[in-house]
């Protein structure tokens, strides 16, 4: 593959924004006065919370929109005046890859060929290229609908690049795909900087992404806020980040009395312990919020993007975060601890046939009452199956399960008036609006006309939807979509709450919150059954299974599996990624 020959001024850089704003007429401002100059070659990321204005930047970017005022140039070449030029120098994926459903992965290939003219000629070698890059050539007649959400995301990758682009835009690139694609995904990126010159600005919600880049451009509701290397960026949070544990209290525990100190401005579960950020030139007395008989014990570390993110973020914003409030104390559970590991999710020798494919293998595990319990694996591996059989919608081939006592073979429909689910793309009706969507959901969950009011009324003062009850589900902001999406989920009361990549495409920011509301309905005595592709969450689980091929690849703690992954004498994981590929790959060269 190389980049495209280019007729063009000369120019030093390959995108230019001169004061562009952009505004919508149903939304309002999206972007305001942004100044943004990037040199030929390198990757930069583009993050900030939901709605700042990423998507925007980025389709004004590849010409798809114009500026309400100011200049975007590309190499030289105004984006107003050279729509033609620009669309052979620029690649933009948009954050569902853009890919025809209904087409094998190989007809995707041809439509993108005819929509980009290139010749017939050139198409065998280009396809070839792009398929050994991918690792999709084997699956060239597959429907692109059939594929799992990594080949998807490689799929949409080679189509974007079927033109050669010199300037590569993608949106979200990583939603949805487990870390051994988001790591194929970089492989890629990678390749194509430091072999053919491209050019990358991706938009990114992980922020361990982002510290991969040359530069990081932090958008908040529309503006730049700050943008430089991420080295700089850690240099905001210097002296700022500690690794709190303590012997005598968990550390979810931990993590909910630091929320409530002055001076904290950030807590996260990790590595065994409690990552705390807190506010520039404080210097914190943590004795403080222990009893005489406790301990903590506190080290400083490295400040990293993520740090620096928050703290100027939280640092723009008066307002803090509502996810203090109390949710709710469902039948059975509340302040009395006893009893509360009895288990409430019985999975037991359970097979899954869809034909003659065998997607779940004689799986067995126990999750008990109160406990936050994660189903990691690579996408494919079984965990949506899984889901879907704990929730009464799919019967398993084979074996048992029990959810809250009852037996899902004779009983699912009790045990479904029983759980609470939020899906991977929300489970919400997008013509609806937010007050429709609540009313819709109490519902169908048998609740009263007395018992709904007050329900749809504690879901909007709970979850801060007043601002939008008028507004369909389909054009809120991705992390309204998510609050709206659990407070319909909550909405009767649930005993166990199935959460399916609840938090995938989410900001730092509204991951925070989500958990935040997740800890204090486990504190609840709620069982949390949850899948994420995002393995710093996995830190916050009681305990884990890694599934692969419909199989258990490995359970335990968070710890444990860590420990586990160091098969062979190998060196020490420092993170759950780094744990969870080990372990993956390592399982695949045993099956293989």
């Amino acid at each position: 593959m190389r980049p495209a020959a280019v007729n063009s001024p000369v120019s030093g850089f390959a995108l230019r924004f001169a004061a562009v704003s952009k505004a919508f007429a149903e939304s309002g401002p999206a972007l305001r006065d942004i100044d943004l100059a990037l040199p030929a070659g390198g990757i930069t990321a583009l993050v900030g919370p939901d709605g700042a204005g990423k998507t925007t930047l980025l389709r004004l970017a590849a010409g798809l929109l114009l500026p309400d005022k100011g200049r975007i140039e590309s190499f030289g070449l105004d984006s107003a005046t050279a729509g033609g030029q620009l669309h052979s120098l620029i690649g933009y994926m948009p954050q569902r890859f853009g890919l025809y459903e209904d087409l094998s992965v190989q007809e995707n290939l041809q439509l993108y060929a005819d929509l980009y003219g290139i010749p017939q000629h050139e198409r065998h070698s280009r396809f070839a290229d792009l398929m050994r890059m991918t690792n999709l050539a084997k699956f060239g007649d597959r429907l692109a609908g059939r594929l799992s959400g990594g080949m998807k995301q490689k799929l949409g990758l080679a189509c974007t690049l079927l033109n050669r682009p010199r300037l590569l835009l993608l949106d979200e690139p990583s939603v949805g795909v487990d870390p051994v694609s988001r790591r194929e995904l970089w492989q890629i990126i990678a390749t194509l900087v430091a072999e053919f010159g491209t050019t990358v600005l991706l938009s990114t919600a992980y922020m361990d992404e982002a510290e991969r880049c040359q530069r990081v451009v932090l958008l908040d509701r529309g503006e730049i806020l700050h943008q430089d290397a991420p080295a700089a960026f850690h240099a905001l949070a210097r002296d700022c980040s500690f690794l709190l544990s303590s012997p005598r209290t968990s550390n979810r525990a931990l993590q909910q009395r630091l929320a409530g100190h002055a001076d904290v401005v950030d807590s996260v579960v990790q590595s065994g312990a409690v990552r705390t950020v807190v506010r520039p030139g404080s210097r914190p007395d943590w004795s403080k919020l222990f009893p005489g008989a406790e301990t903590v014990v506190s080290r400083a570390v490295a400040p990293r993007l993520e740090d620096a993110f928050i703290l100027l973020l939280t640092r723009r914003r008066s307002s803090t975060s509502d996810a203090e409030t109390v949710c709710f104390n469902p039948h059975g559970a509340g302040a009395k601890l006893d009893g509360m590991r009895a288990p409430v999710i019985e999975v037991d020798q359970v097979d899954r046939w869809f034909g003659r494919f065998q997607a779940v293998k004689k799986l067995s595990f126990q999750v008990g009452r109160g406990e936050i319990f994660g189903l990691l694996g690579a996408n494919g591996a079984g965990k949506t199956t899984t889901f879907r059989m704990l929730c009464g919608l799919l019967p398993a081939s084979n074996g048992r399960l029990r959810v809250a006592g009852l037996d899902l073979r004779s009983a699912a429909s009790q045990a479904r008036a029983r759980l609470g689910y939020m899906s991977q793309k929300f489970s919400l009706y997008g013509q609806l609006s937010v007050q429709q969507n609540l009313e819709f959901f109490s519902q169908a969950y048998g609740l009263h006309q007395g018992r709904r009011r007050e329900r749809i009324a504690w879901a909007v003062a709970q979850f801060g939807l007043q601002d939008f009850l008028a507004h369909n589900s389909a054009d809120l902001p991705l992390g309204y979509k998510q609050r709206l999406a659990l407070a319909c989920a909550l909405m009767h009361e649930p005993e166990i709450l199935f959460l399916d990549e609840p938090t995938s495409g989410i900001d730092p920011l509204a991951r925070r919150e989500f958990w935040a509301r997740i800890n204090q309905l486990a504190a609840q005595g709620v069982t949390v059954l949850v899948t994420t592709h995002f393995m710093e969450e996995a830190e916050y689980c009681d305990r884990l299974l890694i599934m692969r091929e419909g199989d258990i690849l490995a359970a335990g703690t968070p710890a444990e599996i860590k420990q586990r992954s160091r098969m062979g004498g190998a060196e020490p994981v420092a993170t759950m990624e780094d744990a969870f590929i080990r372990l993956v790959e390592a399982g695949g060269e045993q099956s293989g």
